[in-house]
């Protein structure tokens, strides 16, 4: 698969240079990616900027023209999905609901309200709030859902009137170009334009003076690299970051019940979402029950290809980010932690690896302490709930968490409590297009998503007009 190409100015641009892109569920090459060069960034700026001139005047075309890109991208999914499966490993329906997603987030963005306000109208003033766009926005994807997270950026984005260039993951960058493709003929020239390449190439749009925000979905250590090298142009950015996300089961719940939901909380995408859950608390008169369901659901689940049937999950995306869930669950074993439910990679080839549930360690041990990124849970008892919401809280991560319970009084309170972004009670993973989407304190700044997340790709101008 070689003929995937960049979209600059609207139109199909190739590389001499390319990247070879890994099937994870083989661990080998099956494809390659266009490198972009600087010139082409260049390039790119110049038809965003000139597209941007006229595009950020017509707000009902552009409403339009996001409603277009929804069914553009509804057409494709079947196609798209494909090969998003085959560079990310996700099973394919899994990657076809993704594309859909992305339509969806397309066509919600679409009737968002972006009108003037009024904030004073009276016999001596007319003061009117307007949201104006930026200019040019840099948008930075990860591997883990390259299709629907970046959906979050371009549809607001292009509505607020700005254009945008997407540099996805190398790990994942041939579905982002796909899509680059579907949408050529849907969007003027220059709005939307996809550029595939290496670090380099994000270090270039983040530094690039004619970039007015980058919008950013990664880890830690990327997000604080990028807010740096964007510091000199004061450029906007909006940064979502990773999470060490808590679950916190109460005593008073159906041990079985709640297993399962908190397992596919845990494992979705093999692990591999932001603001999964990722420890798991549990009090102590449940403990073992809990336990037991969440290991036996581990051993039982199905693990292959992407493309096989009945496949419920697949490899880690990428030989980085497995070597690091080896390292974390092998460490917790040196800790004294007991492996309940896998353990280590699969027999076969690519980068598989059993789904894993690990009791005996606490705090103090990184699988504990760090976001693992993959399908690695630690499992852990508490005996007293205001000790499980302190450790909880005691990390620089504040992505998600949920609380657990049948009293949904007290677990509405207790979610409260905990230190993140979203706070879910009895459910986690449930994230929607009306609710803003963050994290504090290492986890993110700013918000995606509904008003607050359309508000993001604009600035503010009070216009006061004297009437005397």
């Amino acid at each position: 698969m070689s003929d995937f190409t960049l979209t600059i100015a609207g139109e199909a641009a190739p590389t001499h240079a390319t990247l070879d892109v890994i099937n994870p569920a083989t661990g080998k090459a099956f494809a390659a990616c266009p490198d972009a060069t600087r010139d082409q960034l260049e390039t790119t700026i110049e038809a965003a900027w000139d597209a941007y001139q006229t595009w950020r005047l017509d707000l009902p075309a552009r409403r339009a023209a996001l409603t277009a890109c929804a069914g553009a991208l509804q057409a494709a999914a079947p196609e798209i999905g494909k090969v998003l499966t085959q560079e990310q490993g996700k099973p394919l329906d899994a990657a076809v609901n993704e594309v859909m997603g992305a339509a969806a987030w397309f066509q919600i963005s679409a009737g968002l309200p972006l009108e003037t306000e009024i904030l004073q109208d009276d016999d001596a003033f007319r003061i009117e709030l307007h949201r104006k766009p930026l200019g040019i926005v840099g948008a930075i994807t990860p591997w883990n859902f390259p299709i629907v997270l970046a959906s979050w950026k371009i549809a607001p984005a292009l509505l607020a009137g700005n254009s945008l260039v997407l540099k996805p993951s190398p790990y994942t960058p041939l579905s982002s170009l796909k899509m680059g493709e579907v949408l050529r003929d849907t969007l003027p020239p220059g709005v939307f334009s996809v550029l595939s390449g290496g670090d380099e190439l994000g270090k270039w749009i983040c530094e690039h003076e004619a970039v007015r925000k980058i919008s950013f979905t990664g880890s830690v250590a990327t997000g604080k690299k990028i807010q740096e090298t964007s510091a000199p142009t004061l450029k906007r950015v909006t940064l979502e970051l990773g999470g060490n996300d808590p679950a916190i089961v109460l005593g008073d719940v159906d041990p079985k019940a709640v297993a399962e939901k908190v397992f596919k909380a845990a494992f979705a995408n093999s692990g591999q979402v932001c603001v999964a859950v990722k420890r798991l608390y549990v009090d102590e008169s449940i403990y073992g029950k809990v336990l037991s369901e969440v290991a036996e659901l581990a051993r039982t689940a199905r693990v292959g290809d992407g493309f096989e049937a009945g496949v419920e999950y697949g490899p880690i995306n990428n030989g980085p980010q497995f070597e690091r869930v080896r390292e974390l669950v092998d460490d917790a074993v040196d800790a004294g932690g007991k492996i309940e439910a896998g353990g280590g990679p699969l027999d076969r080839d690519g980068f598989f690896f059993a789904p894993t549930v690990v009791s005996g360690v606490a705090e103090g041990v990184r699988l504990v302490d760090e976001e693992q990124f993959g399908p690695a849970l630690p499992v852990m008892p508490f005996r007293d709930v205001e000790d499980a919401l302190e450790r909880a809280n005691a990390t620089h991560f504040g992505l998600g968490g949920s609380i657990w319970t049948s009293d949904v009084e007290r677990g509405t309170e207790l979610a409260r409590r905990l230190e993140c972004g979203t706070g879910w009670v009895n459910q986690h993973l449930n994230l929607v297009p009306n609710a803003p989407f963050g994290g504090s304190k290492w986890s993110g700044i700013g918000y995606e998503n509904g008003p607050w997340g359309l508000a993001a790709f604009t600035e503010y101008q009070v216009v006061n007009i004297a009437k005397g």
